[in-house]
């Protein structure tokens, strides 16, 4: 008895002097059958108004509007570039695109000409979660770099299937201009799919020439979920990248004429139906409580091809400009058991992909490199109510156009809300806006906070700093034809 006392009060005396002295944490070690498998559904060039739960009036979305129910809707979350390639290359790296060498005064994105890529040394999602042994998959377009070197099996993906650029590339039959006027007059034109001289790879070869687009989204949809149902009893990494609703618009017929806002609408509800697939199998199969499922766009719409481009709701202008309707984009975080379902107010991007599922698998993020990805697991499982992301910088084109910090965003650089392909707009003075009470970009607060200004220019002139250790151009890189 006496030997029992006095061991109690030895223990006691240990948890006293636990609970007043700091022990250092030692990270989680997860057991395979207790590793989250993640999901990524990326979208191309759909707006922050385009989803029924982000407001749009005529589109329905009821499988995406019921995952935002069940999980959070962000309505300040960024991506990393307001284009395809340096916005993709910024969520699977958790970088600038402007470090990593995927963005370019010379050219927005890679083409088929392009002999570049994402760099070899640069490390992805993938290559983060191989530290555990998910199987990973790339299903959808890639635009990181179409030769073998730069496919995704190069970049830790286990297989791939998809386009290996923009859908709009390699037009062969009828002139990108004809296209572009028979869209903006006509909103049900649909175009013809052979008119896209657009591979369709498996792995590195090419299985399809062009690819059917009329039924792409259902097969990489199919594609998708049987790559779930494949790897049911192992952790696994999908990233499932939409070419829709990039023009040209195609949608499987059996959504043709199912919406009110035309082709544009058919397409949505087309790519709402796929998420639905998705999010049903993982249902089926028990997974969707160990699962994470994240919902985004590369970038805002593409306003100039009017109803055939999306709608960025009450934001300012579109794709290719660093206003907010060319970086905010609509967002959902999905997981039923973890993701605690609600509206998130915070300032969150996709560059913080890498370091939230790093946290969340027990995984590393790269320790010898500048990382721009924050943890955002803390809010998404209720820890925390505040974002460890306070400020966004806004990139294009190699340039620096602006920054947010808190509710202010203070621009030196602009680019044309429709025409964003000219060059920067030099302006007469920065320009100070308010975001908390001015979404929309109207009112210039300029002369009414010279403080302020002040303190956002201190922040551009140390982010040029800090980037001083970017890879070299990658996007300018051409293709060399003997003669």
């Amino acid at each position: 008895m006496l030997k029992r006392s006095c061991f109690l009060l030895l223990f006691s005396v240990f948890l006293t002097s636990c609970s007043t002295q700091k022990i250092p944490s030692l990270p989680i070690e997860k057991s395979a059958e207790s590793l989250p498998n993640f999901v990524i559904i990326f979208t191309d060039d759909l707006g922050y108004g385009d989803l029924s739960c982000f407001g749009n009036p005529t589109i329905k979305t009821p499988h995406l509007d019921r995952m935002a129910e069940e999980g959070q809707k962000w309505t300040q979350f960024y991506v990393a570039d307001p284009v395809c390639t340096p916005s993709r290359a910024g969520l699977l790296t958790g970088r600038y695109p402007i470090r990593n060498g995927m963005s370019s005064s010379k050219r927005a994105v890679l083409f088929p000409d392009s002999a570049g890529g994402l760099p070899s040394e640069e490390v992805t999602i993938a290559e983060v979660l191989k530290q555990k042994n998910y199987a990973t998959a790339a299903i959808g377009k890639w635009h990181l770099g179409h030769l073998p070197q730069h496919l995704p099996r190069t970049q830790g993906f286990d297989s791939y299937l998809g386009i290996p650029y923009s859908n709009d590339m390699d037009l062969i039959n009828e002139p990108y201009v004809s296209y572009h006027n028979k869209a903006q007059k006509n909103p049900d034109y649909l175009a013809n799919t052979n008119n896209y001289n657009v591979p369709l790879l498996q792995n590195e070869t090419e299985i399809e020439r062009p690819c059917n687009q009329n039924t792409y989204t259902r097969r990489i949809t199919e594609k998708s979920v049987d790559f779930i149902k494949a790897h049911k009893d192992q952790p696994f990494f999908l990233y499932f990248a939409h070419n829709q609703p990039h023009i040209p618009l195609f949608a499987h017929a059996d959504f043709i004429g199912s919406s009110k806002r035309g082709l544009y609408g058919d397409v949505l509800h087309e790519l709402d139906w796929s998420v639905g697939q998705i999010l049903q199998t993982l249902r089926d199969l028990q997974l969707d409580k160990n699962t994470i499922v994240v919902f985004s766009s590369d970038n805002g719409p593409w306003l100039s091809f009017q109803t055939h481009g999306g709608s960025a709701g009450p934001l300012r202008a579109g794709k290719g400009t660093t206003f907010e309707g060319g970086q905010r984009v609509p967002t959902i975080i999905w997981g039923p058991g973890q993701v605690i379902p609600g509206v998130v107010h915070e300032i969150g991007s996709t560059l913080d992909l890498m370091k939230t599922f790093a946290t969340l698998s027990g995984t590393e993020i790269p320790k010898d490199r500048k990382m721009d990805s924050y943890d955002l697991s803390p809010l998404l499982l209720g820890h925390s109510t505040a974002s460890p992301r306070t400020k966004f910088y806004y990139w294009t084109r190699g340039a620096l156009h602006a920054v947010r910090s808190g509710k202010w965003k203070l621009h030196v650089l602009q680019r044309e809300p429709i025409d964003y392909w000219k060059e920067d707009l030099l302006l007469d003075h920065p320009e100070l806006y308010n975001l908390e009470a001015d979404i929309s970009e109207k009112y210039d607060q300029f002369e009414a906070n010279p403080d302020k200004v002040a303190e956002l220019q201190a922040l551009l002139k140390a982010h040029e700093l800090d980037v001083a250790d970017r890879l070299p151009d990658n996007l300018e890189k051409r293709i060399v034809v003997d003669e």
